[in-house]
């Protein structure tokens, strides 16, 4: 069984922000494969469950805040028993350019509040994270929490679609074909894209 977490914040409030494209991508991923997102009893997320390859895959979007995310996470990955390489965090990025899409199978937490408190409450950093491209802000002064609390700006929100095809593509391979294939395809394509 694989497990697939999208982060973000939950409410109306933070819908289309550049923190959440991570939890837009899992929705998305759940709309074309017809799962409906749905809350369990005494849970902090929501989640559908969907066969793809022979593969059954749990598809979840925490409903605690972005620094939270841990706690949701953890209960997730002990209802399903799912080992580390089964686990993919999908996460906003800033220090990828905008619509770069990157696979890893472990490391630090970049920053990201939501994948820091994942590692704390998973306790490891051993679980494979999809890392989507928002860039930084254009001004340094900028400041960083207000920037990935914003909206993508109308000259953004154009690259958006071809952005989340590329992200769910990936997500389809990582089921399919595991970790290191997906990695040498994804992470190649989004080096040709800045030659």
């Amino acid at each position: 069984m694989k497990l697939i977490v999208g982060l973000g914040n939950p409410g109306t409030r933070y819908l289309g922000t550049r923190h959440n494209i991570g939890s837009a991508v899992v929705k998305e991923f759940c709309r074309r494969h017809k799962a409906a997102l749905k809350r369990g009893l005494f849970s902090a997320a929501l989640s559908a469950k969907v066969k793809l390859h022979g593969i059954e895959c749990v598809l979840a979007v925490p409903l605690t805040y972005m620094n939270l995310s841990g706690a949701a996470v953890l209960a997730l990955v002990k209802k399903h028993r799912i080992a580390g390489e089964d686990l993919l965090v999908v996460c906003d990025d800033l220090d990828l350019e905008l619509g770069r899409v990157r696979l890893r199978r472990s490391g630090s937490d970049n920053g990201h509040n939501g994948v820091a408190s994942v590692i704390a409450a998973l306790d490891t950093r051993d679980f494979c994270r999809l890392r989507l491209g928002i860039g930084r802000p254009a001004h340094r002064s900028a400041d960083t929490a207000d920037y990935v609390l914003s909206a993508f700006t109308g000259k953004e929100t154009a690259r958006i679609p071809e952005f989340i095809d590329d992200a769910l593509q990936a997500i389809e391979s990582w089921i399919e074909l595991g970790i290191e294939k997906t990695m040498n395809t994804v992470n190649r394509r989004g080096e040709e894209k800045d030659e």
